[in-house]
């Protein structure tokens, strides 16, 4: 029978235990957010929530700045064409915002934070006090997706889908 060299066994215990040691152990930053990370979401949820404000508060000058300086804006509505540009998405706002009977009110459920793009899920409820002699609602889930450029965060895609609303008679 052939004996294992000394060296050899040497050589395999020294990578059997770093092999050990790097699959029990945990790496800090999977522990407690970096505080970059955290400043980063902190800018990212900063970057939502003038979004969501400028709906609320139907200010599309403010909504301007949410927006990425290169154009780049999809707008996905139930039953409408699909919107490519910011300018698309700023003309369907500033049209929208002329009526100001409405009212919305949005609550962030969950979002997911990453180095270049980040995602949110949003609950938003829009009223109406008067259509057709009715109140109206139309309760939607809404995701949106923000992209980090030149270290700031563009909302560059809306995607609404609405789940209940007030029936049209």
């Amino acid at each position: 029978m052939k004996s294992i060299h000394p060296f050899s066994i040497f050589v395999l215990a020294l990578v059997l235990s770093t092999f050990l040691w790097t699959c029990n152990s945990t790496p800090k930053d999977l522990i407690q957010p970096t505080v970059d990370q955290k400043q980063n979401e902190k800018n990212f949820h900063a970057t939502l929530q003038k979004l969501l404000q400028s709906i609320e508060n139907k200010d599309l000058e403010a909504m301007k700045t949410t927006l990425a300086p290169n154009g780049e804006m999809q707008l996905i509505l139930p039953n409408s064409p699909i919107i490519f540009t910011a300018k698309g998405f700023l003309d369907l706002h500033e049209e929208w915002f002329q009526d100001s009977t409405w009212t919305m009110e949005h609550k962030v459920l969950n979002a997911k934070v990453g180095d270049r793009i980040g995602i949110a899920t949003v609950d938003a409820m829009y009223n109406e006090p008067n259509r057709n002699g009715k109140p109206y609602f139309n309760k939607l889930m809404v995701s949106y997706t923000l992209e980090k450029i030149e270290n700031q965060w563009y909302i560059i895609k809306d995607h609404a889908c609405s789940f209940e609303k007030t029936k049209a008679e």
